[in-house]
């Protein structure tokens, strides 16, 4: 089987080789990338970025003449500066003596600049993250199958003909049965118009002319432009595709105990989240809770920019996600995931609560559940909720916990999270 490629190519620029440069300096642009991530707004995830690699990463092999051996004449153009015999000093930084940082003995590389695009930057960024267990559960009943390319047929409605192949094999055919051009016989015409012009008049050659034209009209009246022969119509076929069904739910705690900044952190999380569900799982729904002292089941909008405070009771979220997935999602049918964010405040009371419908209600549901706790230190102490889910994590492989303090860790903590090897 032969894949043709026929994307456009960007601007003055080759696809082909931009991707095997990509291939090539894989390594030095994914650590590029996660730098990149580490200074990006919510509002940025997913933009494009430009990045810098090392120059050596973009070096091509190459083959060279040996150095032992033969005579070999150079033709250097003149200077101004210089005379046979002189020194010449190493320049300061690489590339030319511009840029770059220099060394101690003078030498240095240029940092190598490109632009990744949206598609490039999130493919780089999430290539090795997946859902873990997605396919414990059963596969969901067939939709209406797909439609899916399967080469080229003769018949067909006219808006499925392949112009391009059908007039590729009308040319063929044309040119096989030697169909004369339009050109060519109004060259013709011409000439036998300019010989009966002339004085005296070479009857013999006119005549000869004459019988070509005949024919060559003929030819062009037998001989169709575009014959049935010839069409070529795209044919699919209907595959069916069954597809998971999956549902992440996305618990945010909105209390005043959550300054701006640790709503920014859990915004951070939950915004990369979003993006990488929509590009790499389009049949998850996705549900967003936000919760005070009350808990409720809002929009997208609402989760990212919604500014109602309040008081924290973390159970009320549990039970919001408990009476969803009752309602909605069987855990029979459904691979139910729960990312949770949260400062750590509680109710010391309200934790038993926590912990017994996490235990007995939500965690034989789920196929992962990760909790993220955001301050803004770093120090040993335990916050309240903390101490009390670390019973579940003990327990419960499939409970994940991490603690994020600074934008730059929430990259690489949703690594750890959603790793091809997590919670497998």
């Amino acid at each position: 089987m032969n894949i043709v490629d026929r994307r456009l190519n960007p601007k003055s620029k080759s696809l082909g080789n931009r991707q095997r440069f990509v291939r090539r300096a894989k390594a030095d642009i994914r650590d590029a990338v996660r730098d990149a991530l580490k200074k990006r707004k919510v509002s940025g995830v997913e933009g494009s970025e430009q990045i810098k690699i090392r120059s050596k990463s973009v070096r091509e092999p190459s083959f060279n003449h040996g150095r032992d051996g033969g005579i070999r004449d150079y033709v250097l153009p003149g200077n101004q500066d210089y005379k046979a015999g002189d020194m010449i000093p190493k320049p300061q930084g690489g590339g030319g003596g511009k840029g770059g940082k220099a060394s101690a003995d003078g030498g240095g590389e240029d940092d190598f600049v490109f632009t990744l695009s949206k598609e490039e930057f999130l493919d780089l960024f999430f290539e090795d993250l997946k859902l873990p267990n997605l396919v414990k559960n059963r596969l969901k009943d067939i939709k209406n199958p797909l439609p899916h390319r399967a080469g080229y047929t003769s018949d067909g409605p006219p808006a499925k003909l392949a112009r391009v192949r059908t007039l590729r094999r009308s040319l063929a055919r044309r040119i096989a049965l030697k169909r004369p051009k339009t050109e060519e016989v109004r060259a013709l015409e011409e000439e036998i118009a300019r010989l009966e012009a002339e004085m005296p008049r070479n009857e013999p050659l006119i005549a000869e002319l004459r019988a070509r034209l005949e024919h060559a009209i003929r030819l062009r009246k037998t001989i169709a432009y575009v014959d049935p022969i010839d069409l070529q119509f795209n044919r699919f076929d209907r595959v069916p595709r069954p597809t998971t069904q999956a549902v992440m739910f996305c618990m945010m705690d909105a209390s005043a105990s959550m300054t701006e900044n640790l709503k920014d952190l859990a915004k951070r999380f939950f915004m990369l989240l979003h993006v990488f569900l929509s590009r790499h799982y389009k049949q998850v729904h996705v549900v967003f809770i936000r919760h005070t002292s009350t808990a409720a089941e809002v929009d997208e909008e609402t989760f990212f920019r919604g500014v109602e405070t309040g008081g924290t009771v973390i159970s009320t979220a549990l039970e919001e996600m408990d009476r969803i997935v009752r309602e909605r999602y069987s855990p029979a049918d459904w691979n139910i995931y729960a990312a949770q964010a949260s400062d750590g405040d509680n109710i010391p009371d309200d934790m038993g609560r926590c912990i017994d419908l996490a235990e007995n209600n939500l965690l034989p549901a789920c196929q992962y559940y990760a909790y993220i706790e955001v301050s803004e230190h770093s120090g040993p102490g335990e916050t309240v909720a903390w101490s009390g889910f670390s019973e579940l994590a003990q327990r419960h492989s499939h409970f994940a916990m991490r603690r994020v303090t600074n934008p730059g860790e929430i990259f690489p903590v949703f690594h750890e999270l959603f790793s091809s090897s997590a919670g497998a």
